[in-house]
C-alpha cells in the first residue's frame, strides 16, 4: 500500500493535496485484495499463480483508478498518466513480492528457518508423491518427519498420536482410502483438540465436513478440513487494524477518563491493586496476562475459581462494574499489545483451560484465533460462569462457528449486541 500511495503522490497528484487520493486509493486497494484474493500467497503456492493474482490484481486496480479520476475531477488525473501509474506500481510490487518469496525459500534451504514439521498417514502413490515433494523441496519449508503405513495391522494410531506430540508436529496429512471412517473420525478429533492442522489427500470416500478448500502441492492435491478465514493475511491485516483502531479510540476517548474514577471507587472501598492480572490462554494455546479492573477482594482463590451468583468476594463497586462490564475494559490495552482481539473466543484461566480440554471435545480449536472480549457465545447466553457443561459445550459451538465464519461485519454485530447487552443488564453478569 505503501508503494501506490508514495508513487501515486510523486507521479499523480504531484503538488495538490494528497489526502482524498490516499483515502479512496488505500480503501479501493483493500477492498480489491479481498475480492481477488491478492494477499492469499503461500509457501507452497506456485510462481505462476503469484503472477496470475498480480495481473488480475493490476487489471482492477488500474479500472478502479480511472474511476477514481472521473469522479474527483479537481486532481486533474488523466488516462496516460494513469497507465504508466499502475503499470509502474506493479512492476514494483511485481519485485517486491517476488523478492519476499524468493528470500524466504533461500532463508528455509540455507538457515533451516520458517519450517513446519508433517506427517502422513497412509501409503500408496499419492502420498510417497506428496512425501518425495517435502524431502526434494526444502524451499517450500516443509520437515517431513515419518509416512505411516496402515496397511501393517501392527500400526496403531494411539502410537502415531504420541509420536506426534513428542515430536511436536505442525501438520498431518491424511491418505483418505488408506484409512477407514472411524479412523478419519479419530484423526480429526485428535486434530482438534491438540491444535494440529490436518490435511488430506482426496478420493472417493466421504469426508466429514461441509467447509473444505483445495490446495496444490505442486500438482498433488490437498484438502483443507478447517477453512480459517482469519488465516488469510489480508483478513489478519484487516482484523488487527480495526482491533488497532477501536481499541486506541476506547483508551484515548474512555479509559483516560474513567480509570482514575473506577481507581478512587475500588480503594475507596478496600486495599489492593486497582487493576487485576491474571494468566490466561490466548493464541496457539500461549499463556498472556489478562487485564481487568478489580471487582473482588484479594484472595487467594482467584486464580482457580470463577465468580459465581451472590459470590461473597465480589466488592459493591465489584458488582456494579462486572454488571455493566466495565470491569473488562483494560483488556483494551491487552487488545493494543496484540494478545488479544476485540471480538473473539473469551480465554478461560489456565487451570480451566487443562480441565476443559480433557473432558470436551474440540475445545481446543478456540485456540486457532486470538481470544476477544466479547464474543459470539457471549452475546448468544453463554457468557459468566460455567454453571454445567451444557454451558462449556455451547460456548465452543459458538467459539467454533465464528472461527470458521468470521467476517468483519460479523465483528460489528457481535460488538453493536454486546453494548445493548451491557446496558440491559444480563442475569449471569456477577
Amino acid at each position: 500500500m505503501s508503494i501506490i500511495n508514495g508513487v501515486g503522490i510523486i507521479y499523480l497528484v504531484k503538488e495538490k493535496d494528497p489526502l482524498i487520493f490516499i483515502l479512496f486509493i488505500s480503501i479501493g486497494w483493500v477492498l480489491l485484495s479481498i475480492y481477488s484474493k491478492f494477499y492469499e500467497v503461500y509457501r507452497y503456492t506456485r510462481p505462476v499463480i503469484i503472477i496470475s493474482l498480480i495481473v488480475r490484481q493490476l487489471i482492477l486496480f488500474a479500472l478502479f483508478v480511472f474511476a477514481f479520476s472521473g469522479l474527483y475531477h479537481e486532481l486533474n488525473i488523466y488516462p496516460r498518466p494513469i497507465v504508466k501509474y499502475t503499470l509502474f506500481c506493479f512492476l514494483l510490487i511485481t519485485i517486491f513480492k517476488f523478492a519476499i518469496y524468493y528470500i524466504l525459500q533461500k532463508y528455509r534451504v540455507s538457515f533451516g528457518g520458517n519450517y513446519r514439521t508433517t506427517v502422513i498417514f497412509g501409503l500408496n502413490k499419492k502420498t510417497l508423491a506428496l512425501e518425495n515433494f517435502f524431502n526434494k523441496k526444502p524451499e517450500y519449508g516443509y520437515l517431513h518427519k515419518k509416512t505411516y503405513n496402515f496397511k501393517n495391522k501392527d500400526q496403531s494410531l494411539n502410537e502415531c498420536f504420541e509420536y506426534i506430540l513428542d515430536e511436536k508436529i505442525d501438520e498431518i496429512y491424511c491418505s483418505i482410502s488408506e484409512l477407514t471412517n472411524s479412523q478419519i473420525a479419530d484423526i480429526v478429533d485428535f486434530a482438534d483438540n491438540n491444535l494440529k492442522i490436518l490435511k488430506f489427500i482426496p478420493d472417493s470416500k466421504e469426508i466429514y465436513s461441509k467447509k473444505l478448500r483445495y490446495e496444490y502441492y505442486d500438482y498433488i492435491p490437498v484438502l483443507t478440513l478447517r477453512n480459517i478465514p482469519l488465516e488469510d493475511s489480508a483478513n489478519m491485516i484487516i482484523k488487527r487494524g480495526f482491533d488497532i483502531l477501536f481499541s486506541s479510540i476506547v483508551i484515548v476517548f474512555i479509559l483516560s477518563w474513567l480509570t482514575p474514577l473506577i481507581a478512587i471507587l475500588i480503594k475507596m472501598e478496600s486495599k489492593g491493586p486497582v487493576f487485576f492480572k491474571q494468566s490466561r490462554n490466548g493464541f496457539n494455546y500461549k499463556e498472556f496476562d489478562c487485564y481487568k479492573f478489580r471487582s473482588m477482594t484479594p484472595n487467594e482463590d482467584a486464580h482457580l475459581y470463577q465468580a459465581t451468583r451472590g459470590d461473597q468476594r465480589v466488592t459493591k463497586v465489584g458488582k456494579f462494574i462486572r454488571k455493566t462490564s466495565i470491569d473488562e475494559l483494560p483488556q483494551f490495552f491487552n487488545v493494543l499489545f496484540g494478545d488479544m482481539s476485540v471480538v473473539g473466543p473469551r480465554p478461560h484461566m489456565v487451570s480451566h483451560t487443562n480441565m476443559y480440554a480433557k473432558k470436551i471435545d474440540k475445545f481446543m480449536v478456540r485456540h486457532f484465533v486470538k481470544p476477544g472480549i466479547t464474543g459470539l457465545a457471549q452475546i448468544s447466553g453463554f457468557r459468566g460462569e460455567v454453571e454445567t457443561d451444557k454451558d462449556i459445550i455451547g460456548r465452543v459451538k459458538y467459539d467454533i462457528f465464528y472461527i470458521e465464519n468470521w467476517s468483519l461485519l460479523l465483528d460489528m454485530k457481535i460488538i453493536f449486541q454486546t453494548f445493548i447487552n451491557a446496558v440491559k443488564g444480563e442475569d449471569k453478569a456477577y
